[in-house]
């Protein structure tokens, strides 16, 4: 199919959307792999429905405004990526479309916008979104008072806060040094799950890697990204890649959602002046499960009780990203832990960025279902390569009753050593 979009007015991004457009084949494999398409079952609710709708606004056809609902409804999980015959990147193109609109100042209703802008003014920033944080601790007594969104946010709230975690600037291997990597702290994680970092550096150390933690590094503008606020993400980008300048092998991230959105560097950078430093920085980010399969696990584990764990494959790093194996590779190291095979493993469990913060009813649904089959694997445990689907789940875990631990593959390898 030909496009009729001027690509001359989008730049870099125009040639990305323009591009998708012509991919797509309108197959309808992607169908039965939308999560959104099988709650709502509506064509426009799904990702060839979108590129259509996208297209149409792109050709002036149809107005912004009257897209971006639908639009807005995607996740990103990029499942339809995963499984498209014809290489078609809708990821892309949902990331430039909703950054032009953005660019556009088409924003949806005043209180969504309003919401996203609060969201991503907040939790892109570990101090304020601590603040934040343990205000919403001590409002949730009141949890059946509240506006049914602010209740939703409430929920994905931990139980306590945990208390943040400071590391030395310098964090030496133990034994002789394999590899020497700069470990980004993130945003959310640091607040909500801070323990996922520790355990990064601990499990890093003990397998001869020196691990440095720059001081003032923060947000690497992925949640902004996801959103369309391009110039929030290149802001939060240009401030990591001009700080995190050590001579090291790898820059190492420990969720999934902050390596997929360093990935679309690319995208978010362009043409612009600096897109050579952004490039040269995301070719040396690698997530946490891939350094330390290639690297090899070296220390030994300590004398572990048999233990029955599922593993959750969080959607920007099995579709965004392509990593299924490593994390598998690496837990069946672990002596006595068996892993169980989670039903629709492909189904995004509503978590994508501030998915479910936006679209909560959508995301409750999704986070429900995926509590569910965890439940149905029989597992003792559940382990995830990414905050957010740890936090999205652990919550729809709780909504039911259960305490089942919800755990990073850091943190269980982490525990292996120390048994």
């Amino acid at each position: 199919m030909r496009h009729n979009i001027p690509v001359e007015h989008f730049g870099v991004q125009g040639v990305a959307m323009a591009t998708t457009v012509e991919n797509c084949v309108h197959c309808g494999l992607c169908l039965p792999a939308c999560p959104t398409y099988q709650l709502l079952g509506q064509e426009m609710d799904s990702p060839r429905g979108r590129i259509m709708l996208m297209k149409t606004a792109l050709e002036g056809s149809l107005s912004v405004e009257e897209v971006r609902p639908f639009v807005d409804k995607c996740l990103g999980c990029l499942s339809c990526d995963a499984i498209c015959p014809s290489d078609t990147h809708y990821g892309e193109l949902l990331l430039s479309f909703r950054a032009y609109t953005e660019e556009k100042g088409v924003r949806g209703k005043l209180p969504e916008f309003l919401l996203r802008s609060l969201a991503v003014e907040t939790m892109s920033h570990p101090a304020r979104f601590r603040i934040a944080a343990l205000l919403g601790t001590l409002v949730r007594p009141l949890r059946a008072l509240l506006p049914d969104r602010l209740g939703y946010m409430l929920d994905l709230l931990p139980p306590m806060m945990p208390t943040p975690t400071r590391f030395p600037e310098i964090i030496p291997a133990e034994g002789e040094r394999r590899a020497r990597v700069i470990l980004l702290t993130g945003c959310v994680q640091s607040v909500l799950s801070p323990e996922i970092n520790r355990a990064a550096v601990n499990v890093l150390a003990r397998n001869g890697v020196e691990v440095l933690v720059p001081p003032g590094q923060g947000c690497c503008g992925a949640l902004a990204m996801h959103v369309g606020n391009a110039r929030k993400a290149r802001a939060l980008a240009r401030k990591n890649i001009r700080l995190l300048t050590a001579d090291v092998d790898a820059i190492i991230t420990t969720a999934a959602g902050c390596g997929s959105g360093i990935s679309d560097y690319k995208l978010l950078f362009g043409d612009a002046s600096d897109c050579h430093l952004a490039a040269e920085f995301a070719a040396k980010v690698r997530d946490v499960h891939v350094f330390l399969d290639d690297l090899g696990l070296r220390a030994q584990f300590g004398k572990t009780q048999s233990q029955l764990l599922t593993y959750h494959d969080a959607c920007h790093l099995a579709n965004a990203q392509g990593i299924k194996q490593a994390p598998r590779r690496l837990l069946k190291q672990i002596p006595g832990l068996e892993l169980v095979q989670l039903d629709e493993v492909e189904m995004c469990c509503g978590s994508a960025g501030l998915y479910n913060i936006e679209q909560p009813e959508l995301a409750d649904q999704l986070g429900s279902r995926k509590a569910a089959v965890v439940l149905k694997s029989g597992a003792a445990g559940l382990v995830s390569g990414n905050i957010g689907c740890i936090t999205q789940i652990g919550a729809h875990l709780r909504s039911l009753g259960n305490d089942m631990p919800v755990l990073h593959t850091m943190e269980v390898l982490d525990r292996a050593y120390n048994s």
